[in-house]
Protein backbone atom coordinates (compact mmCIF):
# COMPACT_ATOMS: atom_id res chain seq x y z
CA UNK A 1 0.00 0.00 0.00
CA UNK A 2 1.60 3.17 -0.74
CA UNK A 3 0.47 6.84 -2.15
CA UNK A 4 2.89 8.43 -4.84
CA UNK A 5 4.82 11.11 -3.63
CA UNK A 6 3.89 14.80 -3.19
CA UNK A 7 0.10 13.57 -3.00
CA UNK A 8 -2.51 16.58 -1.92
CA UNK A 9 -5.63 15.93 0.04
CA UNK A 10 -7.80 18.20 1.11
CA UNK A 11 -9.93 17.26 4.35
CA UNK A 12 -12.91 19.19 5.75
CA UNK A 13 -13.88 18.67 9.61
CA UNK A 14 -10.02 18.97 9.99
CA UNK A 15 -9.75 20.87 13.29
CA UNK A 16 -9.95 17.67 15.47
CA UNK A 17 -11.22 14.38 15.71
CA UNK A 18 -11.34 12.20 12.66
CA UNK A 19 -10.22 14.67 9.99
CA UNK A 20 -7.22 16.12 12.41
CA UNK A 21 -6.48 12.22 12.58
CA UNK A 22 -6.72 11.22 8.99
CA UNK A 23 -4.62 15.02 8.03
CA UNK A 24 -1.88 13.54 10.43
CA UNK A 25 -1.71 10.02 8.92
CA UNK A 26 -1.66 11.82 5.62
CA UNK A 27 1.04 13.99 6.43
CA UNK A 28 3.26 10.52 7.62
CA UNK A 29 2.58 9.73 4.46
CA UNK A 30 4.50 12.75 2.99
CA UNK A 31 1.12 13.98 1.60
CA UNK A 32 0.45 17.46 1.12
CA UNK A 33 -2.90 18.55 3.57
CA UNK A 34 -5.32 21.51 3.05
CA UNK A 35 -7.00 21.72 6.26
CA UNK A 36 -10.69 22.76 6.60
CA UNK A 37 -12.98 23.75 9.12
CA UNK A 38 -15.10 26.47 10.55
CA UNK A 39 -12.87 26.25 13.82
CA UNK A 40 -10.24 28.71 12.78
CA UNK A 41 -8.40 28.11 16.14
CA UNK A 42 -8.55 24.07 15.91
CA UNK A 43 -7.71 24.03 11.93
CA UNK A 44 -4.58 26.20 12.90
CA UNK A 45 -3.25 23.24 15.21
CA UNK A 46 -4.19 20.96 13.18
CA UNK A 47 -1.77 22.16 10.42
CA UNK A 48 0.66 23.04 12.43
CA UNK A 49 0.81 19.43 13.51
CA UNK A 50 0.99 18.42 9.61
CA UNK A 51 3.84 21.44 9.02
CA UNK A 52 5.70 19.74 11.75
CA UNK A 53 5.86 16.38 10.04
CA UNK A 54 7.47 17.67 7.14
CA UNK A 55 4.30 18.31 4.63
CA UNK A 56 3.40 21.52 3.96
CA UNK A 57 -0.30 22.54 5.30
CA UNK A 58 -3.18 24.78 3.90
CA UNK A 59 -5.07 25.79 6.75
CA UNK A 60 -8.75 27.70 5.70
CA UNK A 61 -11.47 28.64 7.76
CA UNK A 62 -14.63 27.42 6.33
CA UNK A 63 -18.44 27.00 6.52
CA UNK A 64 -19.16 23.98 4.64
CA UNK A 65 -22.45 24.61 4.24
CA UNK A 66 -22.25 27.62 2.37
CA UNK A 67 -22.06 26.61 -1.50
CA UNK A 68 -19.81 29.91 -2.59
CA UNK A 69 -17.82 29.51 0.42
CA UNK A 70 -16.62 26.16 -0.94
CA UNK A 71 -15.77 26.87 -4.04
CA UNK A 72 -13.51 29.53 -3.76
CA UNK A 73 -12.54 27.52 -0.57
CA UNK A 74 -11.25 24.67 -3.50
CA UNK A 75 -9.95 27.30 -5.67
CA UNK A 76 -7.87 28.36 -3.28
CA UNK A 77 -5.96 25.25 -2.40
CA UNK A 78 -6.01 23.94 -6.11
CA UNK A 79 -4.19 27.27 -6.95
CA UNK A 80 -1.91 26.32 -3.84
CA UNK A 81 -1.04 23.13 -4.01
CA UNK A 82 -1.30 22.63 -7.86
CA UNK A 83 -4.17 20.09 -7.85
CA UNK A 84 -6.25 17.98 -5.63
CA UNK A 85 -5.87 14.27 -5.61
CA UNK A 86 -7.83 13.04 -2.36
CA UNK A 87 -10.85 14.47 -0.66
CA UNK A 88 -12.34 13.63 2.39
CA UNK A 89 -15.46 14.79 3.82
CA UNK A 90 -15.37 14.76 7.45
CA UNK A 91 -17.11 17.73 8.47
CA UNK A 92 -20.70 16.40 10.32
CA UNK A 93 -22.06 16.49 13.40
CA UNK A 94 -25.87 15.00 14.91
CA UNK A 95 -25.96 18.56 16.28
CA UNK A 96 -28.81 17.69 18.34
CA UNK A 97 -30.08 14.43 20.13
CA UNK A 98 -34.20 14.30 19.63
CA UNK A 99 -36.89 12.01 19.16
CA UNK A 100 -38.83 11.75 15.84
CA UNK A 101 -41.45 14.06 16.85
CA UNK A 102 -39.17 16.47 18.43
CA UNK A 103 -37.53 17.23 15.21
CA UNK A 104 -38.47 20.71 14.10
CA UNK A 105 -37.90 22.01 10.99
CA UNK A 106 -34.99 24.49 11.95
CA UNK A 107 -32.90 20.86 13.36
CA UNK A 108 -34.00 18.98 10.20
CA UNK A 109 -32.66 21.85 7.87
CA UNK A 110 -29.39 22.32 9.76
CA UNK A 111 -28.79 18.66 10.19
CA UNK A 112 -28.73 18.56 6.00
CA UNK A 113 -27.58 21.20 5.72
CA UNK A 114 -23.98 20.44 7.67
CA UNK A 115 -24.38 16.30 7.18
CA UNK A 116 -25.64 16.34 3.41
CA UNK A 117 -25.37 19.78 1.66
CA UNK A 118 -21.44 20.11 2.68
CA UNK A 119 -20.58 17.40 1.90
CA UNK A 120 -22.89 17.90 -1.97
CA UNK A 121 -21.15 21.19 -2.53
CA UNK A 122 -17.34 19.91 -1.83
CA UNK A 123 -17.93 16.88 -4.35
CA UNK A 124 -19.24 18.97 -6.87
CA UNK A 125 -16.45 21.80 -6.24
CA UNK A 126 -13.33 19.24 -6.16
CA UNK A 127 -14.50 16.81 -9.08
CA UNK A 128 -14.07 18.97 -11.92
CA UNK A 129 -10.56 19.82 -10.75
CA UNK A 130 -9.94 15.40 -10.72
CA UNK A 131 -11.69 15.23 -14.54
CA UNK A 132 -8.77 17.18 -15.38
CA UNK A 133 -6.56 14.90 -14.27
CA UNK A 134 -8.56 11.97 -14.76
CA UNK A 135 -7.55 10.63 -11.20
CA UNK A 136 -9.08 11.25 -7.60
CA UNK A 137 -10.67 9.75 -4.53
CA UNK A 138 -13.70 10.80 -3.01
CA UNK A 139 -13.87 9.42 0.92
CA UNK A 140 -17.38 10.60 2.48
CA UNK A 141 -18.43 10.23 6.16
CA UNK A 142 -21.80 8.40 6.12
CA UNK A 143 -22.58 6.35 9.38
CA UNK A 144 -24.09 3.19 11.02
CA UNK A 145 -26.66 5.29 11.95
CA UNK A 146 -27.77 5.07 7.94
CA UNK A 147 -28.05 1.40 8.38
CA UNK A 148 -30.06 1.18 11.51
CA UNK A 149 -32.42 4.62 11.15
CA UNK A 150 -31.25 6.16 14.40
CA UNK A 151 -34.50 5.10 16.42
CA UNK A 152 -35.31 7.45 19.69
CA UNK A 153 -32.13 9.81 18.97
CA UNK A 154 -31.22 10.27 15.65
CA UNK A 155 -33.46 9.93 12.55
CA UNK A 156 -32.80 13.34 11.10
CA UNK A 157 -29.03 12.36 11.47
CA UNK A 158 -29.98 9.13 9.87
CA UNK A 159 -31.48 10.09 6.94
CA UNK A 160 -28.79 13.12 6.58
CA UNK A 161 -26.02 10.03 6.37
CA UNK A 162 -28.25 8.21 4.30
CA UNK A 163 -28.32 10.80 1.68
CA UNK A 164 -24.73 10.96 1.17
CA UNK A 165 -24.14 7.17 1.03
CA UNK A 166 -27.00 7.47 -1.89
CA UNK A 167 -24.76 10.08 -3.40
CA UNK A 168 -21.00 8.52 -2.99
CA UNK A 169 -22.95 5.69 -5.01
CA UNK A 170 -24.10 7.83 -7.46
CA UNK A 171 -20.95 9.88 -7.87
CA UNK A 172 -18.85 6.89 -7.92
CA UNK A 173 -21.19 5.41 -10.68
CA UNK A 174 -21.24 8.33 -12.86
CA UNK A 175 -17.27 8.82 -12.86
CA UNK A 176 -15.70 5.52 -12.83
CA UNK A 177 -15.12 5.72 -16.21
CA UNK A 178 -13.50 9.23 -15.62
CA UNK A 179 -10.57 7.92 -13.54
CA UNK A 180 -12.66 9.05 -10.43
CA UNK A 181 -13.14 6.70 -7.13
CA UNK A 182 -15.79 7.71 -4.50
CA UNK A 183 -16.18 5.67 -1.12
CA UNK A 184 -17.99 6.53 1.90
CA UNK A 185 -17.47 5.34 5.73
CA UNK A 186 -20.15 4.35 7.70
CA UNK A 187 -18.29 4.60 11.55
CA UNK A 188 -19.77 3.27 15.11
CA UNK A 189 -19.42 5.54 18.06
CA UNK A 190 -15.91 7.19 17.63
CA UNK A 191 -13.73 8.93 20.64
CA UNK A 192 -14.39 12.37 19.32
CA UNK A 193 -15.94 16.04 20.29
CA UNK A 194 -18.77 14.66 18.15
CA UNK A 195 -20.59 12.93 21.16
CA UNK A 196 -20.47 16.24 23.42
CA UNK A 197 -21.25 18.47 20.77
CA UNK A 198 -23.99 16.45 20.21
CA UNK A 199 -25.32 16.61 23.63
CA UNK A 200 -25.22 12.48 24.04
CA UNK A 201 -26.28 11.93 27.41
CA UNK A 202 -24.55 9.14 29.61
CA UNK A 203 -27.05 6.38 28.82
CA UNK A 204 -27.29 6.61 25.54
CA UNK A 205 -22.83 6.38 25.68
CA UNK A 206 -23.75 3.43 27.52
CA UNK A 207 -26.45 1.96 25.37
CA UNK A 208 -23.60 2.27 22.21
CA UNK A 209 -21.31 0.96 23.85
CA UNK A 210 -23.16 -2.05 25.29
CA UNK A 211 -23.86 -2.74 21.80
CA UNK A 212 -20.36 -3.28 20.37
CA UNK A 213 -19.09 -6.74 21.27
CA UNK A 214 -15.66 -5.50 21.07
CA UNK A 215 -16.26 -3.52 23.99
CA UNK A 216 -15.04 0.26 23.34
CA UNK A 217 -15.39 3.19 20.77
CA UNK A 218 -13.44 3.16 18.04
CA UNK A 219 -10.18 5.79 17.75
CA UNK A 220 -9.96 8.29 15.35
CA UNK A 221 -6.72 6.75 13.99
CA UNK A 222 -8.41 3.56 13.35
CA UNK A 223 -10.83 5.88 11.11
CA UNK A 224 -7.86 8.14 9.54
CA UNK A 225 -5.67 4.78 8.36
CA UNK A 226 -9.06 3.34 6.59
CA UNK A 227 -9.16 6.75 4.54
CA UNK A 228 -5.01 6.31 3.97
CA UNK A 229 -5.59 2.85 2.83
CA UNK A 230 -8.95 3.71 0.47
CA UNK A 231 -6.85 6.17 -1.28
CA UNK A 232 -4.07 4.06 -2.30
CA UNK A 233 -2.99 2.05 -4.81
CA UNK A 234 -4.02 -0.71 -2.46
CA UNK A 235 -7.65 0.31 -3.39
CA UNK A 236 -7.53 0.89 -7.25
CA UNK A 237 -10.74 -1.66 -7.63
CA UNK A 238 -12.71 -0.32 -4.98
CA UNK A 239 -15.35 2.27 -5.58
CA UNK A 240 -19.23 2.64 -5.28
CA UNK A 241 -19.62 1.06 -1.96
CA UNK A 242 -19.64 2.06 2.13
CA UNK A 243 -17.31 0.16 4.78
CA UNK A 244 -19.07 -0.39 8.27
CA UNK A 245 -16.34 0.60 10.82
CA UNK A 246 -18.09 -0.85 14.39
CA UNK A 247 -16.33 -3.15 16.28
CA UNK A 248 -19.48 -5.25 15.52
CA UNK A 249 -21.98 -2.99 17.00
CA UNK A 250 -24.56 -0.51 15.42
CA UNK A 251 -27.27 -3.17 14.31
CA UNK A 252 -30.00 -2.95 16.61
Amino acid sequence: MRLESEMRVFITGAASGIGRATALIFAREGANVVCADINETGVKETAEKVNALGSQALALEIDVTKRAAVNDMVELAANAFGRIDFLFNSAGAALKRSKFLDVDDDLLERTFDLNFKGTWYAMQAVLPHMLKNRFGVIVNVASMAAKRGGPGTSVHYAAAKGAVHSATLGVAREHAKDGIRCLSISPGPIKTPFQASANTTPDIMKRFLDDIPMGRFGEPEEIGELVLFMCSDACNFMTADTVFVNGGGGWR
